[in-house]
């Protein structure tokens, strides 16, 4: 029997199962450490977690092997974040953060034999909290919005209200 010590959201499941099957078809060397993450791990709903796990777009602040606190978001990709701003899950440190709770430490072992101790030491944002928060306050969640800012009686390019009609005989559709 294994023992528990990550926890992790439904979304964080599906991503490592996906990204599972597609390292098992190439060998890639992570996928032991795939296949034990998801082996140690509970499943909770999203609106349970508590706001110190980190979870996928959770930005964290940890340290490797008692260095200087790096903070990172961690995420699915690195390509379209700035340099130095995302941590992918796609990496052996971003792979290990994923379901850690602040304060947690954990040893991971690499493909070449070495070892390095990671602390988490805090969860600065994770957007479960931020959405279960804004539900709490009665206020939407933070994200985009559909927003419509024109005045009802203004028609594109010129365009009037109403509809031409002509004695109730239908002219058809009109040349463009």
């Amino acid at each position: 029997m294994t023992r528990t010590i990550y926890r992790l959201t439904p979304k964080d499941l599906a991503v490592l199962e996906a990204m599972l099957m597609r390292r098992r078809a190439f060998a890639d060397a992570i996928v032991p450490m795939l296949e034990r993450k998801l082996a140690e791990s509970d499943i909770i709903p999203a609106g349970m977690v508590e706001p110190d796990i980190a979870t996928l777009n959770s930005r964290v602040v940890f340290r490797i092997n008692d260095g200087a606190p790096e903070t990172r978001t961690l995420m699915l990709g690195d390509a379209s974040a700035p340099v130095g701003f995302g941590l992918p899950l796609g990496t052996w440190r971003g792979l290990c953060l994923l379901g850690m709770r602040a304060g947690q430490s954990v040893v991971a072992e690499r493909p070449d034999g070495s070892r390095e101790r990671i602390l988490l030491e805090d969860v600065a944002y994770q957007p479960e909290a931020e959405h279960q928060a804004a539900r709490t306050a009665g206020r939407r969640p933070l994200g985009p919005r559909l927003v419509y800012s024109a005045a009802g009686d203004r028609w594109p390019l010129g365009g009037g209200g109403k509809i031409r009609q002509t004695e109730g005989d239908d002219p058809g559709p009109s040349a463009a």
